[in-house]
């Protein structure tokens, strides 16, 4: 029997993965999650040391370079995901969007690294946008489509290790393109990274479940059933979608701040602020990758919302020390804070969305979990950086954006509360015990 054909429509697998194919199942974040990580970094640079706008207007006009495309990133994701369940292809239901998508974010930096008008980057990035959550939506759904539930810890702690992994790539590249002043050649190697990592999973990744049959229906009406009113219904999904945009605004904060703190609130010059985010995105990076496999298997035993909440409380308090550091060490020291708790709630966060959506629909609901991913940066830049940072003096304005997002970290927390950690479904009956004849 095939393994297509050997998976009911909303089981988990059970057939073991070899380590290799797990890899292959997470390599593609570190090539989705290097862009916007990268891109941010180089056009926080570009606003801040360019003269593109005043400093005080740095915030507002990141706003406005990213809204269009958060507003799209949340209508295209969900959207293409769940119509991927559905395709059916010669190389299978996922695989077309993946290379589609990557091949035109190519193309899109290629036209950022070459624009220097405000309105034709942000045209760009909409785009841009566009082609990476047309890529994004149905390549989430792997997870629960192929691994089984004993491989879930692991399988999620390697989704976050090399999400992060890409984030560090990203910011890598980024403080390099700020320190040599070569925004072009920055942005247009994030391009080339994630083509490498697309032909990964396209080449070496074996589809498992069969498409669901559309029944006659229209793409239209498929693709609108993406938006079906029947998700209400789950609440712990709905819960676990407010607990991550709330906690990934947090960590926003400091990724898409961290640049302007180190030039106003630390006071580095732009060489010197892009080798000092070098060294913080390489202290997160090592903290994440000490975490994030524990915090997976962690996860297994003493439960998933526990070990999101130990995360929480790490992220708030690197936020906080940001907040109040009085030198570049104590900068870092928030970093490694920040590192420890990304990486477990990446880690096991996703592993929880893994154990509580539908199987069947995992693009369709991993798509719209990440409705939160896509706005998260944009609120945080909104919030953080446009209404909180532009309104202080310069040096003081990213500390208060620092504990903006200590704060929603807590709210994150308390946003996790009420989720169940199980599908009823997914939860083995108790069986009373016979009663023996008299």
């Amino acid at each position: 029997m095939s393994l297509e054909t050997s998976i009911p429509d909303d089981a988990r697998p059970t057939r073991p993965l070899p380590i290799r194919q797990l890899i292959r199942l997470s390599l593609y974040w570190l090539g989705l999650s290097s862009i916007f990580a990268g891109l941010n970094v180089i056009l926080t640079g570009r606003l801040e040391f360019t003269g593109m706008v005043p400093k005080s207007e740095v915030g507002g006009a990141l706003f406005r370079l990213t809204i269009a495309g958060a507003v799209i990133a949340a209508i295209v994701q969900p959207t293409v995901g769940s119509i991927s369940d559905y395709t059916i292809s010669r190389w299978g239901r996922r695989k077309p969007y993946i290379f589609i998508g990557s091949v035109l974010d190519v193309v899109f930096l290629f036209a950022i690294a070459t624009s220097n008008e405000l309105v034709a980057i942000a045209v760009f990035i909409a785009l841009l946008q566009f082609s990476s959550n047309f890529a994004q939506g149905p390549f989430q759904g792997y997870v629960p489509d192929l691994v089984p539930a004993a491989q879930v810890g692991l399988a999620s702690g390697l989704v976050g290790l090399f999400t992060v992994l890409g984030n560090a790539t990203g910011f890598i590249v980024g403080s390099l393109s700020v320190t040599t002043g070569r925004f072009d050649i920055g942005t247009i190697a994030l391009g080339v990274i994630e083509l490498v990592t697309m032909l990964a999973v396209v080449i070496g990744v074996d589809e498992g479940r069969a498409a669901k049959p559309r029944q006659g229906r229209s793409w239209l009406n498929v693709a609108a059933d993406a938006w079906g009113t029947d998700v209400l219904r789950e609440k712990s999904f709905l819960f676990l979608v407010g607990s991550r945009l709330f906690v990934l605004m947090g960590g926003s904060v400091l990724v898409h701040l961290g640049l302007l703190y180190l030039s106003r609130s630390i006071g580095l010059s732009q060489h010197d602020a892009g080798n000092a985010f070098l060294v913080v995105s390489v202290v997160a990076a090592l903290a994440t990758a000490v975490a994030v496999i524990p915090a997976g298997r962690a996860s297994d035993r003493f439960g998933r919302k526990r070990v999101i909440w130990v995360a929480t409380a790490l992220g708030a308090a690197g936020l906080l020390t940001a907040a109040v550091a009085p030198s570049l060490a104590f900068a870092y020291l928030a970093a490694a804070l920040m590192g420890i708790g990304t990486g477990s709630f990446l880690a096991v966060d996703w592993a929880l969305m893994t154990d509580i959506i539908p199987k069947a629909s995992s693009g369709r609901y991993m798509g719209i979990s990440n409705v939160a991913t896509a706005s998260a940066g944009v609120l945080a830049i909104a919030i953080g950086g446009g209404l909180i940072m532009d309104r202080f003096e310069l040096a003081t304005g990213p500390r208060a954006a620092m504990v903006f997002g200590a704060v929603s970290y807590g709210i994150g927390a308390l946003l996790l509360w009420p989720v169940r950690e199980k599908r009823q479904e997914d939860v083995e009956p108790i069986v009373a015990p016979a009663v023996a004849a008299a």
